[in-house]
């Protein structure tokens, strides 16, 4: 048995924030994941938009996710100089758009309620939209532009954050957790990895994702209400196959609900295009579907006429972490040395930088920071007591 005081059981960019923010606090900090730096991030688009993605009753996910946003600045650039790599940033803004008159009066509404939180958003009239992204079809009829809202390329953030973590004294086990370790089933001291090997620690961090629910160690009643959401994505290169374009296909992201089906595209500094991504109750399956590249490609064609001229990069799909009401789980759980960092369904680039520093705090000193005290795993699961009676 091998001991330390921080345990993370997953490896992608959460748990990987985590460990690092911990690891800088002096805590002596292993993550135990086979491939550390390919969650759910390698799948994702990297749009940092907690105003563009706010829906009804999400405000307390909205606050969380300004503040993380107003961090990513300074995190990124802290990776950047500690790594020297790159992670994709760019300060663009997102332009939702619409395509119909009932869209339209949809994003107006969305846009007054935006205006009513105090927030900075400013609507178009579709001749503005097209003046901002000359390649949007002529028939859209109106947009809100954030210019607040940015992205991060979420597979250079997981490599920054692999490299951070080696660099700041992190030990990487590449293994997976086969399950947790209690003690006398009342509190959780650490996981066994498949090779059998067990890992004491003073709090064993779940960060795995759409997994965290499912791994073994824990009654069923305890578990953590998180499941997992498939997201079919489409990858294109904004070039034709003469060269580039002779003007910028798209230069910021770009929102809209085509027929009752939210997408969006992402593009990036280096000329990728990225769309997603679909909403699929799934379950563990990620098999890319005909239907589920068509609707993406069908709706962007809807926005951007000459998307489908452009060469075809990659298909994917992954898993987002959901929970019942949509919302991360984070801090300590109903058993003593658990500490939940995972459900984060479709925010989890966005939420990188405020669950590292809120895990990373909890660790160090006990205490969550008050931007994370909404989001405890108190909401569902009942307490220790109720488990052991």
């Amino acid at each position: 048995m091998t001991s330390t005081d921080a345990l993370v059981v997953g490896g992608g960019i959460i748990g990987l924030a985590v460990a690092w923010r911990s690891a800088q606090r002096g805590l002596r900090v292993t993550l135990l994941d086979p491939d550390p730096g390919r969650g759910a991030n390698h799948v994702a688009a990297g749009m940092l938009a907690p105003v563009t993605e706010l829906q009804y009753g999400e405000e307390p996910l909205l606050r969380l996710g300004i503040a993380s946003n107003e961090r990513y600045a300074d995190f990124v650039a802290e990776l950047t100089e500690a790594t020297g790599l790159d992670t994709g940033y760019r300060r663009c803004g997102t332009l939702a758009v619409a395509l119909d008159a009932d869209d339209r009066a949809e994003l107006r509404e969305v846009h007054e309620f935006q205006r009513r939180l105090g927030l900075t958003t400013q609507w178009l009239t579709g001749r503005e939209c097209r003046r901002l992204e000359p390649m949007l079809a002529p028939d859209v009829r109106g947009g809100t532009l954030v210019a607040g809202d940015h992205q991060v390329d979420p597979r250079r953030l997981g490599r920054a954050l692999v490299e951070v973590c080696r660099r700041a004294g992190v030990t990487l086990r590449r293994e997976r957790a086969a399950e947790l370790l209690s003690e006398d089933g009342v509190s959780v001291v650490g996981a066994r990895t498949e090779d059998g090997t067990a890992l004491h620690a003073e709090r064993t961090v779940l960060a795995a994702g759409s997994w965290s629910g499912e791994l073994p160690g824990l009654p069923p009643e305890a578990r953590l209400p998180v499941r997992p959401v498939k997201g079919q994505v489409v990858r294109l290169r904004m070039a034709t196959v003469h060269g580039p374009l002779p003007m910028p296909f798209l230069s910021r992201n770009l929102r809209a609900v085509v027929r009752g089906c939210h997408i969006y595209l992402v593009p990036r500094a280096d000329g990728e295009l990225v769309l997603g991504a679909t909403m699929e109750e799934q379950g563990f399956d990620t098999t890319v579907t005909a239907g589920g590249v068509y609707e993406l490609l069908r709706d962007g064609r809807e926005l951007l006429p000459g998307l489908t001229e452009l060469p075809l990069l990659e298909t994917n799909a992954g898993l987002r972490p959901g929970t019942p009401d949509n919302a991360p789980l984070l801090g300590p759980t109903a058993f003593p040395g658990l500490v939940a960092a995972t459900g984060h369904h479709r925010n989890g680039v966005l939420l990188t930088p405020v669950t590292g520093d809120a895990i990373a705090a909890f660790l160090a000193e006990g205490r969550l920071p008050a931007e994370a005290a909404p989001f405890t795993p108190a909401r569902f699961t009942p307490t220790i007591s109720e488990f052991t009676r």
